[in-house]
């Protein structure tokens, strides 16, 4: 991780935010913008796209200091973006004026893709925020409409949801900005909690000085201690970890807890699921919490790690590769270290990493009920008993889903 100091006269940092929660992504901006002094931000709209166009602004707290436009790279909003952003943001720390570069991500991009490409452009990620107002945390996520519906799709060929688009954004994020907002109850901040509970929760407004040095002004001389919202977005960001805490093999998942009327329910076995079985139930699994991820174990395909993803009444599966059990030791030196520190911790003296991990979060959330459907789609004593060989021969209900 990047720690970050006093900031130099040449020196920019760059701090990322987004989310699909747009009041609250501006008013965490212009915060941003006035406790940091030599702030810029950048922004790329994405609503011109229509048009053959993406718009790019740089602005300050005077207002648009600049602004240009970059056309539409194989008919993709998005990857008009990737392209622009790096040389743009190079621009700035030649110029050698400004000390935080904001990006403001347009509503629907993911902020993953954006902090990979300003890394690997040789540029300092100090900061991923997402902004929320915790009162719309429920309904966004219970938002299975495709985003193409609302105009926020990047491209012609997105079809992710509003409810998918919007969970990545929020557990990405090492910081969350929430706005002040009086619609907001125990329940909403609950679920915030346990959704992301490893996030630093940062109040846009209000707070305290942070933790670290006041920024140098131009003249080098030492300004007031940052606010927690500013030292949040200098702190340091670990492009690597981040994507290692996503990866279904890895990834820090929430959890058990039961607050306020808000549970996560955290489901460990080692057992298949029975494919027909597991299939015919993945309605009610998947509608049955608010938001639930993890990775399981399919008899007919016991040599695949499979990713569970699901949001607003969708669910996205997938394979994630094999699991480490079914590689051959020669293999293991190509594994990420990470990959193989999670595995040890999982680790069956007879079936290896292979298990059954699910996380299901929710207001009201049925734990009873979920365990119960969840146990009744493991192979039952006598299938789990054929064997492997035995397993593969079950019904291939996924296949469909996996694209086999």
């Amino acid at each position: 991780m990047h720690e970050h100091g006093p900031l130099g006269a040449h020196e920019l940092s760059v701090a990322i935010v987004g989310g699909l929660h747009a009041d609250a992504r501006r008013a965490t901006v212009a915060r941003l913008l006035a406790d940091v002094p030599g702030s810029v931000v950048l922004h790329h709209d994405l609503a011109t796209a229509v048009a053959g166009t993406v718009v790019r602004t740089i602005s300050d707290t005077t207002g648009i200091l600049s602004a240009g436009e970059a056309p539409l790279v194989n008919d993709c909003a998005c990857c008009a973006l990737r392209e622009d952003l790096v040389p743009e943001l190079r621009r700035l720390a030649d110029a050698g004026r400004t000390r935080l570069a904001i990006v403001e991500l347009w509503d629907s991009v993911e902020p993953k893709a954006m902090a990979e490409v300003v890394t690997a452009g040789g540029l300092t990620v100090t900061g991923v925020i997402t902004a929320v107002d915790p009162a719309l945390l429920l309904p966004y996520l219970g938002n299975g409409d495709d985003l193409a519906e609302g105009g926020l799709a990047a491209a012609a060929t997105d079809q992710r949801t509003v409810a998918d688009t919007f969970a990545r954004q929020l557990e990405y994020a090492t910081v969350l900005a929430l706005v002040d907002s009086p619609d907001a109850d125990e329940e909403d901040r609950e679920l915030l909690a346990q959704l992301h509970p490893t996030a630093r929760q940062v109040p846009v407004l209000g707070g305290h000085p942070g933790d670290l040095a006041g920024v140098a002004d131009a003249s080098g001389k030492e300004a007031a201690p940052l606010s927690a919202l500013a030292s949040a977005a200098l702190a340091g960001f670990d492009v690597e970890a981040a994507d290692a805490a996503q990866h279904p093999a890895c990834a820090l998942l929430p959890a058990e807890a039961d607050a306020h009327g808000v549970s996560t329910l955290v489901w460990h076995r080692r057992r298949p699921f029975h494919p027909e079985r597991l299939y015919a139930a993945l309605e009610d699994l998947t509608c049955a919490a608010a938001r639930s991820r993890g990775r399981f174990w399919l008899a007919d395909h016991p040599d695949t790690l499979l990713h569970w993803d699901a949001a607003g009444g969708a669910l996205c599966v997938e394979s994630a590769g094999p699991w480490l059990a079914s590689l051959p030791d020669a293999a293991w030196d190509m594994v990420p270290p990470v990959r193989r520190a999670a595995a040890a911790l999982d680790w069956h003296p007879e079936h290896g990493d292979c298990c059954q991990h699910l996380v299901f979060t929710s207001p009201g959330l049925d734990r009873d009920g979920l365990e119960q459907l969840l146990e009744s789609c493991l192979l039952t004593d006598a299938e789990y008993a054929g064997g492997r060989t035995a397993w593969k021969r079950l019904p291939p209900a996924f296949d469909t889903l996996l694209e086999v």
